[in-house]
C-alpha cells in the first residue's frame, strides 16, 4: 500500500525564529504557525478556527528563515509531519507532532521580510505559486500579447 505524507500550510509566524547549532554544525531553526480557517456554520454564521503548528527547518533554509522572518509575518512552507517521542522528568511518555520544513515562501516584502533582490526562497523556479500567494486575484485575466508563444 502506498504512503504519502506531505503537508502544506500558509499562516503567520507566532514567535520569533529560534535558530541553533548541531554539534556537528548544522542550522535547525524552530518557528510556530498559526493558520486559521472560515467556515459557515449550518446556520450561516461566520465561524472561525485558528490551529498553531510547531515546525522545524534544517541547513539553509533554517538560515534563511532566520534571517528574513519575524513573529507575525506570514509565510508558506511545505514539508512532512515527523512525531518525536521522548520521557519526561518524571517517566511519563511524551510525543509531539511538528512539520519538517523542506520548502517555503515569503508572502510579503514588508520591512524587508523577504530575500534581497536577485535572491529567492528554496522553493524551486519551475514550481507552481500557492493560490493566493502572488497577493493579486487567482484568476486574472490575460492579455493574448503577454503569451510568449
Amino acid at each position: 500500500m502506498p504512503n504519502l505524507n506531505r503537508v502544506m500550510l500558509m499562516g503567520n509566524l507566532t514567535r520569533d525564529p529560534e535558530l541553533r547549532y548541531t554539534p556537528n554544525n548544522t542550522a535547525v531553526t524552530g518557528i510556530g504557525l498559526a493558520v486559521n480557517r472560515r467556515w459557515r456554520n449550518q446556520e450561516g454564521e461566520s465561524q472561525e478556527e485558528t490551529t498553531f503548528v510547531d515546525c522545524e527547518a534544517w541547513g539553509r533554509n533554517a538560515e534563511n528563515i532566520n534571517k528574513y522572518m519575524r513573529k507575525g509575518r506570514p509565510l508558506y512552507v511545505e514539508g512532512h509531519l515527523q512525531l518525536d517521542q521522548w520521557k519526561d522528568r518524571d517517566g511519563n511518555n511524551r510525543s509531539k507532532l511538528k512539520v519538517v520544513v523542506e520548502n517555503f515562501q515569503f508572502l510579503d516584502s514588508r520591512g524587508g521580510g523577504g530575500p534581497p533582490q536577485g535572491e529567492s526562497s528554496s522553493r524551486p523556479t519551475n514550481a507552481p505559486e500557492p493560490a493566493g500567494a502572488s497577493g493579486g486575484e487567482p484568476h486574472q485575466a490575460v492579455d493574448e500579447q503577454d503569451i510568449p508563444f
